[in-house]
């Protein structure tokens, strides 16, 4: 695979260091520009994010003097780089311009906001889940007027934690979803430190968090149809979305209704041998397998499982038959890295080795 060289946009935030420290010994991506708001421009990397770098893990050493551009300065950012990932904090309007303005600039977005999510020519993707969508983005190009510039996105972080455990039971007939997670606060972008009345709290609400896990999986489910990707009639899910004291890490505790009543074996069974595009092709962060069952009663747990394979896999325990569902189950998954930047890098790769980027 021939090497990219990529830039974040939004670098100094919480999920562009997560890009940062996830893109620093890559195999085929080569970080070549770092970009943030104007009062960022200038700095270098150390300068503009040091005192606010939340990850355990130190800057990388290779980006630490590495001077950060103007994210609006888009033709020149976007002379060094292939592609860039985008995770700016900005209005939704914004940053739909900002993304598209790339994009007609010839620089592929691969990106960890919501702005585009519901654009109906954008793939929204879970690589295991919907690869078949990215062939939209031709559709995406005739409109932007692009021979190689196009946005792709990555769903919500919740999601990342209850449906890649739904879609292998689609063909059991799934009718009924109701899923309530359990959301760490660097879904937020803050640690402890920086958010103290999360300690010893629970908070029964995220913004826009419960209608984007009812809304979105029913597009990663959808159909392309007329240069759109049209959304999936079914299932209809209802969501309860809490935050909680813990650094990283969602839950989701999910009920489902399904048309036929597989055993619990053959369920188990099934999450263990599901595969998708990503195992097949060996991505580099791709997780060896992608779900996870745990037998015993108390897992998955968040300090034993976020980090499985690289905190790409997603955990899932505690199958049994429900009174009022069909069955019940709980799942986990690393928010920031298989639900945001993780997530990404992975797109991008699946989008490399399917020829999109060239």
């Amino acid at each position: 695979m021939k090497k990219y060289n990529v830039g974040i946009i939004g670098a100094t935030g919480m999920v562009g260091q997560r890009f940062a420290t996830l893109l620093e010994n890559h195999p085929w991506f080569n970080v070549t520009a770092l970009a943030a708001s104007a009062r960022s421009a200038g700095k270098t990397y150390k300068e503009a994010a040091g005192n606010r770098w939340a990850m355990q893990q130190p800057m990388p050493k290779s980006m630490e003097d590495m001077v950060i551009m103007d994210a609006a300065d888009v033709k020149a950012v976007a002379e060094k780089v292939d592609f860039v990932f985008c995770a700016v904090d900005m209005k939704k309007d914004e940053i739909r311009a900002l993304e598209e303005a790339y994009a007609k600039a010839e620089c592929p977005v691969v990106s960890n906001n919501s702005a585009n999510r519901f654009t109906p020519d954008v793939p929204m993707v879970i690589p295991e889940i919907n690869d078949n969508h990215l062939e939209i983005i031709d559709a995406q190009r005739k409109r932007l007027g692009t021979k190689k510039g196009f946005v792709a996105v990555k769903s919500n972080c919740s999601l990342q934690s209850y449906v890649p455990a739904i879609h292998p039971l689609m063909p059991y007939g799934v009718k009924k979803v109701l899923a309530c997670t359990y959301q760490a606060i660097s879904g937020a972008g803050k640690t402890f430190e920086r958010w103290p009345e999360m300690v010893d709290n629970v908070i029964p609400y995220i913004g826009g968090e419960e209608e984007k896990s009812e809304q979105e999986p029913l597009k990663i489910w959808g159909h392309i149809e007329n240069g759109e990707i049209v959304k999936a009639q079914s299932p209809s899910i209802t969501a309860q979305c809490i935050r909680v004291p813990v650094s990283d890490g969602h839950t989701a505790a999910v009920f489902v209704e399904l048309e036929q009543k597989p055993s619990m074996d053959e369920i188990i069974k099934v999450w263990e041998s599901y595969k998708g595009k990503p195992q097949e092709l060996n991505l580099p962060s791709a997780p060896k397998q992608f779900l996870h069952y745990f037998t015993e009663n108390d897992r998955p747990q968040i300090k034993s499982e976020r980090n499985l394979e690289n905190g790409m896999a997603v955990s899932i325990g505690r199958l049994r038959e429900d009174t009022q569902y069909t069955i019940k189950f709980v799942c986990m998954s690393h928010n920031t890295l298989r639900g945001a930047a993780g997530g990404a890098v992975l797109l991008a790769e699946l989008l490399c080795a399917e020829g999109y980027m060239d």
